[in-house]
């Protein structure tokens, strides 16, 4: 096919206002190690409803064009474009992608952190309007830069799943990765019943955990939660007082050995840290908003317990991600996160539906009218 030299992108200008449509240019030829993709599907991301709203924000961020959970077909490669395992990629592949990073500064060298990169790239940390312009989901085609690591995708992993791959379920994964695992038959409260939270319930589910109690609303994500591996679901309509009480009610007095934060509300580390067992652990994932409500350190000391933070994830746990939909793609209901895809025309509605918890995980197949 011939290369195209634009492309129809979905470009934020204003938080909170609708997309606007319009042709981003693309390079003429991709550069070594880079690759020019048609995007067919991009799953989109509670991230992105933040930016949007302008609750993640920073100067400079607008215009950009949304999405970082996406799946591409190659229609050109830049000179010695390889997959991150080596692997020969061609015209045709389908391929994902992790955020760029630069491989020289300190946390690329000397800690080996790819998520601590100090130019970490993310196709939403791309302005629209200076080149390569277009490296986001919501574009009818997309430039995989040379530094991002590329993901050669097994035929059998749905394209809704390999984009969640892509940032949620790798995030989840990384999270619990972090926390050193679940030990079998042990008390796991998961914060949070969106994508995270469910797919975070589900992992915690199949990695024997003894109990799983998933927290979060409305009371529709929480009865999809048990389809999930939920043993219990605590509403927090309820207040936070009495969240903290029925998860402890639940785990006899005692609280949760692993408590892992996929909410971000204010008031999630102080219940974290309040359900938690003795000796427990909690995992920081979703707490990405500047303010939230302070940690009683005392209790931190007190119980001994564990905290860590844990941001995103990398190349590994997106090819963990991968590994971990294809090993139990029929022991839960994946397709049920999902909406039912509609093209770039419709984007901003899905947005705003995501926003309204109306929807957990929208679809965009920016080949559709």
């Amino acid at each position: 096919m011939d290369i195209p030299s634009s492309t129809r992108a979905a470009v934020l200008t204003t938080h909170g206002a609708a997309l606007d449509l319009t042709d981003l240019p693309l390079p003429a030829i991709p550069e070594p190690g880079a690759a020019l993709v048609r995007i067919v599907c991009t799953t989109l991301c509670g991230t992105d409803i933040e930016i949007w709203s302008g609750k993640m924000t920073f100067p400079g961020m607008l215009p950009m064009v949304l999405g970082h959970e996406m799946v591409g077909e190659i229609v050109a490669l830049g000179e010695g474009t390889r997959d991150a395992l080596g692997r020969e990629l061609s015209v045709g592949d389908r391929i994902g992608w992790s955020e760029s990073t630069c491989g020289a500064c300190h946390g690329c060298t000397v800690l080996r952190e790819p998520v601590a990169c100090s130019r970490r790239g993310y196709g939403f940390l791309q302005r629209a309007d200076v080149p390569p312009h277009a490296t986001a989901g919501l574009c009818e085609y997309a430039y995989v830069v040379p530094g991002a690591a590329k993901l050669l995708l097994p035929d059998a992993v749905p394209d809704t799943w390999a984009a969640m791959a892509g940032c949620a379920a790798k995030t989840v994964l990384r999270a619990f990765s972090r926390a050193g695992g679940v030990r079998p038959g042990s008390r796991v409260v998961v914060q949070g019943s969106g994508a995270l939270g469910l797919f975070a319930t589900a992992v915690a589910y199949l990695s024997g955990a003894g109990s799983v109690i998933t927290v979060g609303a409305p009371p529709s994500r929480l009865a999809l939660a048990h389809e999930f591996g939920a043993d219990e679901t605590v509403d927090i309509a309820h207040g936070s007082e009495a969240v903290v009480a029925r998860v402890l009610k639940l785990t006899d007095g005692r609280g949760a050995d692993l408590v892992l934060d996929f909410a971000g509300a204010p008031s999630v580390g102080r219940e974290a840290v309040e359900m938690a067992a003795q000796r427990g652990r909690v995992v920081v994932v979703g707490s990405t908003g500047p303010v939230a409500e302070p940690l009683a350190l005392g209790t931190v000391m007190g119980k001994e317990l564990n905290i860590v933070g844990s941001l995103n994830g990398d190349i590994a746990d997106y090819h963990d991600a991968i590994g971990f939909f294809t090993s139990f793609a029929d022991r839960m209901p994946w397709d049920r996160l999902f909406g039912e895809p509609v093209g770039l025309s419709e984007a901003s509605a899905r947005i705003a539906a995501m926003s309204r918890h109306e929807e957990i995980k929208a679809v965009i197949d920016p080949r559709l009218a």
